[in-house]
């Protein structure tokens, strides 16, 4: 039976597991858990709160927090009423979120602390159509427009007492082409679009998510990416909640290797940057052990390398593979995934592009990283890989409900029930990327395999075109120099000049480790980069993992900068992309320096 809506879908799960664990959240320190039964209760009172206080089909919702019950609970209620919410990352500043509060006609905002109240406070004179403001946590301040989220669960049971059907009928009018949600754009090329998914874009989604990969009520999600993130939207909240998994909630992004040993998750969705930094911890911890260590970890490596091919087909290993995989794993193996839980079956990796070659790594411990791909715009996914058909440096397969082409320049194409409704109050900006075939044009170049496997190149705006008129893709060269253990970020430039270079910005820790080893002096981290032996290493490493390159993709200059790409500098975006201008913009002095000389 076709679901006709989000809310319908959320009802009918918790009527389903009325006893099972939901959501787990840290309460001191310990994971705690909430059946659906309750689950259900808090959403319904919540919406008739909601209700109590106008909310009504196609209103707006903001939601303004940290990743937690209350923000997913909040999703539920507003949906239940016909509203769409739109969410905020909690790392944007007060500009940003008066232009989203304007832009989508917000008359309810839901913060979660303090913090956050502290960011609307400063603009409430500049977001006129605010009525309200919802907060989670006791705070002390007063505002006129302000209302605790205890308090509201109150009003809405004295709601929901007074008008017995409300929700009934609420729910009843909606269908899959009602607005969800308003998702905005992260902006790295400029003014954040808001994008109109409806309920039928995220349904189509999870069903396609669902024939792709086999999950179930069984397994458990650990959820950090933030929720305002389309990726952890629909597989970490949607999907896991349509199936009647458990979902716990990673305390911060800072305590998601604690978080992994105490609630041992089965599934997890992430962004490439996580499996970067473990890979490097790894890599760092091999280098300082015995040579008897390493020769171990690599042998088990290898073996594990070998099984691929055949895992890859579903085939049959030689019982000497099946022998040699066993002792790997108890030998070396086991410990690794131990770090993670030791009940993960999958990872699902979206976002960004992850490296070929971390993808392998991870799969050849026995950690298979699923790497999938999609935008905002299409809820999100278009294609993924599966549990027994996979394609390292591919994104997978496209899901059966979703058509794929590729245009004569290269651009891929898509269409579908999972594509966007639009942009809010933009039509010309929506009319740019959904043509009147209605194809989205994503913006990213690629292609297919002869298997059918998508492979992306990079964004079309990214593409550099050398003085010599040599196309080059910076991602793929980006992902070769972060596999080096002493390089955290790269990016990669040369577009109209004569050749390709890198900002480059190392491992400061593994720098200091380097210097101890050649007796180089205590230096601050702006020394250490303009120290000669430190040069020369970093350019070392460049050669080693960009060896496979051609002559004119080659790095042949570079610059060492001392702070990371982030998003407090305004560098990343909320979802971790790189805003390739700015940083450009920011270090244009010394780039210009370096191709000078």
């Amino acid at each position: 039976m076709s679901i006709p809506s989000l809310a319908a879908m959320f009802k009918h799960t918790c009527e389903k597991y009325p006893g099972k664990a939901g959501y787990m959240y840290k309460k001191k320190s310990s994971y705690v858990s909430i059946p659906f039964s309750e689950i259900h209760e808090q959403v319904e009172l919540l919406a008739g709160g909601l209700a109590s206080l106008g909310v009504k089909k196609d209103d707006k919702v903001v939601i303004l927090s940290e990743n937690r019950i209350e923000w997913a609970c909040t999703d539920y209620a507003a949906l239940m009423n016909g509203a769409a919410t739109v969410p905020i990352y909690s790392t944007l500043l007060s500009p940003q979120i008066k232009f989203i509060v304007n832009d989508s006609d917000a008359k309810i905002i839901m913060v979660s602390n303090l913090h956050q109240f502290k960011k609307i406070k400063e603009i409430d004179s500049e977001i006129p159509k605010v009525e309200n403001i919802i907060v989670l946590d006791s705070i002390s301040e007063k505002h006129p427009k302000m209302i605790t989220y205890n308090d509201l669960l109150e009003t809405g049971k004295k709601f929901l007492e007074d008008n017995k059907d409300y929700l009934k009928k609420s729910i009843s009018k909606l269908s899959r082409e009602s607005l969800a949600t308003i998702i905005y754009t992260s902006g790295t090329t400029g003014i954040p679009k808001g994008v109109m998914l409806s309920h039928g874009n995220f349904l189509s989604n999870i069903e396609g998510g669902l024939n792709a990969i086999p999950v179930s009520e069984k397994d458990t999600f650990l959820s950090f990416l933030p929720l305002s993130h389309v990726f952890e939207r629909m597989v970490g909240h949607y999907l896991a909640f349509q199936i009647g998994a458990t979902v716990a909630y990673a305390e911060s992004i800072e305590t998601v290797a604690e978080n992994l040993q105490e609630v041992k998750p089965t599934i997890m969705t992430s962004v490439p940057r996580l499996f970067e930094k473990i890979y490097a911890k790894i890599i760092d911890s091999l280098e300082e052990g015995s040579s008897v260590k390493k020769a171990l970890f690599n042998w088990a490596i290898g073996v594990g390398k070998e099984t691929i091919p055949y895992r890859q087909k579903n085939k049959a290993l030689p019982l000497l593979l099946i022998f040699q995989g066993a002792l790997a794993n108890a030998l070396v193996f086991s410990k690794l995934k131990e770090r993670v839980g030791g009940q993960i079956r999958f990872f699902v990796s979206g976002g960004a592009p992850l490296s070929k070659e971390i993808g392998e790594f991870f799969t050849a411990a026995g950690l298979l990283i699923l790497e999938g791909y999609g935008l905002t715009e299409t809820s999100p996914v278009i294609s993924v890989n599966r549990l027994d058909k996979y394609r390292f440096g591919s994104v997978g397969i496209r899901l059966d409900n979703v058509e794929t082409k590729i245009a004569d320049d290269g651009e891929i194409l898509t269409k579908g029930p999972h594509v966007m409704k639009g942009y809010y109050n933009n039509e010309e900006a929506t009319k740019e990327v959904i043509d009147e075939e209605g194809w989205f044009h994503t913006g990213d170049i690629g292609h297919f395999d002869e298997d059918g496997f998508l492979v992306i190149t990079d964004r079309k705006k990214n593409i550099i075109v050398t003085a010599g008129g040599k196309n080059i893709a910076p991602q793929y060269i980006e992902n070769l120099l972060i596999t080096s253990r002493y390089i955290e970020q790269a990016l990669v430039i040369g577009d109209k000049r004569k050749y390709c270079a890198a900002l480059i910005v190392p491992s400061v820790e593994m720098l200091a480790k380097f210097t101890e080893t050649k007796n180089i002096a205590n230096a601050s981290t702006v020394e250490l980069l303009k120290e000669p032996q430190v040069i020369d290493l970093i350019f070392e490493e460049i050669k080693d993992v960009t060896q496979e390159l051609a002559s004119y993709e080659t790095i042949k200059k570079f610059i060492l900068v001392k702070e990371p790409f982030s998003i407090e500098n305004g560098q990343l975006t909320p979802t971790l992309k790189v805003k390739r201008k700015v940083v450009e913009e920011t270090y244009k002095d010394e780039i210009n320096d370096l191709y000078a000389e």
